[in-house]
């Protein structure tokens, strides 16, 4: 998944960044002054809903505490946080940039 942002130009900052029991974020990326946090969702077929679809409110506010969490123990300040989600079945990725 880091690829898919190296070969955009973002530069990979984080990654399996654990916060103790808090939880884990995938991926953390960067570009000029724009910190990204990717949430990597992974199905082998969409029998069961698209990979998204599993993030639900909870997992936002969770992924949105951790990554507080994250720029105070980075020291980073970026001007902008975005949010995507990277749905991978198989061969196929699909990011939704600005998922939340």
């Amino acid at each position: 998944m880091a690829e898919w942002y190296r070969r955009r130009g973002y530069t990979v900052v984080a990654r399996n960044w654990r916060h103790g029991r808090a939880g884990e974020i995938d991926l953390v990326v960067a570009l000029d002054d724009l910190v990204v946090v990717c949430e990597v969702k992974t199905r082998r077929s969409t029998r069961f809903g698209r990979p998204a679809e599993a993030i639900d409110e909870s997992k936002r506010d969770r992924l949105r505490r951790l990554t507080v969490a994250w720029l105070a123990e980075s020291g980073r300040r970026p001007s902008r946080v975005r949010f995507d989600v990277a749905e991978v079945s198989g061969p196929r990725i699909d990011v939704i940039e600005g998922a939340f």
